[in-house]
C-alpha cells in the first residue's frame, strides 16, 4: 500500500512535465525556434572565430547571411499579449518601442556583418569585430528583457 501510494506523486509528475511542452505551431514555439536557429548559426559562426572549429571562409559567409535573414524573423511572433510560458519579461509587452528599438539594432549588427564577409578576403581578424557587435547586440537585450 505504501509503495502505491509513493508512486502517485512520481506519476502526477511525470504527467505535468508532459503538459509543459511548447506548441511549435503557436508564436511562443516560432520564435523558439527562430532563436535555437540563432544561436546554433551563432554558435558555429563564434566557434570558428575562437578556434574551436576551422574557420572556412565561405561557411563564414554563408552563416552570416542566415543570420541576418534569422534575426529579421522573431519579431513577427510577438503577441499583442504575453503566452504564460514566455521567457520573455512583462517589459517586452510593457515597453514596445525600446524592445522594437533593440531589434532593429540587432538586424543592424547582422546585416553589418554580412558586408564585412561580402568584402574580400574574408578572416577571422576581419569579421572578428561586427561578429562581436553581433553578440553585444543579443546579450543586451536578453539582460533587458529576458527573464532567466
Amino acid at each position: 500500500m505504501k509503495l502505491s501510494l509513493l508512486r502517485l506523486p512520481l506519476i502526477a509528475a511525470l504527467v505535468l512535465t508532459g503538459c509543459d511542452r511548447v506548441d511549435p505551431d503557436s508564436p511562443l514555439g516560432k520564435r523558439k525556434a527562430i532563436y535555437q536557429a540563432m544561436l546554433d548559426t551563432k554558435e558555429d559562426l563564434g566557434g570558428m572565430l575562437r578556434g574551436r572549429i576551422p574557420f572556412d571562409a565561405e561557411g563564414f559567409s554563408t552563416g552570416a547571411v542566415k543570420l541576418d535573414e534569422l534575426s529579421r524573423q522573431p519579431w513577427q511572433h510577438y503577441p499583442e499579449v504575453k503566452e504564460k510560458q514566455s521567457d520573455a519579461r512583462d517589459d517586452v509587452w510593457q515597453r514596445q518601442e525600446r524592445f522594437n528599438e533593440m531589434a532593429r539594432a540587432l538586424e543592424a549588427t547582422t546585416a553589418e556583418l554580412v558586408g564585412v564577409t561580402s568584402a574580400a578576403p574574408v578572416t577571422a581578424e576581419v569579421v572578428a569585430p561586427a561578429f562581436q557587435r553581433v553578440e553585444d547586440a543579443c546579450e543586451a537585450c536578453h539582460k533587458e528583457f529576458r527573464a532567466y
